[in-house]
């Protein structure tokens, strides 16, 4: 089994609510099964600034699949909660994204898939939920929790458990 850390966030609809079924959709227990998982954090809407603010969470999972095929899964999951990415803009409202972040310590660069995350480093409302779960996790020889540290500023709103 191979560890890989995943971000989901939404801001259509019952985005708690909808990104509590995209976990329980994707960690099936045989092929993915649940890690650890962060808290909700509400956070400003990013790249497409006039928008609602979004609802974020990490989550760490065992899986047996590849990359490729994980991708595939979430992307399954995210039509199955009314994503449609042929239709929507980017960066803009969404029902579900999951994005994988790192993919045990596995580089990676194809049509489809780049990992780590190519803009991890840039989005608060990913490091500071996967800060709280992976603190001492190395991505590109940086550790989360010092990656996040520098978005203290930021406007995130971790969210009492429901």
């Amino acid at each position: 089994m191979s560890t890989a850390w995943l971000a989901l966030g939404g801001n259509v609809g019952d985005s708690r609510a909808i990104l509590d079924r995209a976990v329980s959709l994707l960690c099936d227990g045989q092929t993915i099964r649940l890690l650890a998982r962060s808290s909700d954090y509400r956070t400003p809407p990013w790249g497409v600034t006039e928008q609602a603010p979004f609802i974020n969470l990490c989550i760490a999972v065992a899986t047996a699949l590849t990359p490729q095929q994980l991708l595939a899964r979430a992307h399954e999951v995210e039509r199955a909660l009314g994503r449609d990415r042929a239709r929507e803009q980017r960066w803009g409202p969404r029902t579900a994204d999951i994005d994988i972040i790192a993919y045990d310590d596995i580089s990676l660069h194809d049509d489809d898939l780049i990992l780590p995350h190519p803009r991890l480093f840039e989005r608060a409302f990913v490091l500071v939920p996967l800060a709280e779960i992976a603190p001492d996790l190395i991505v590109a020889r940086t550790r989360i929790a010092d990656a996040a540290a520098r978005f203290a500023h930021e406007a995130i709103e971790k969210l009492p458990p429901r």
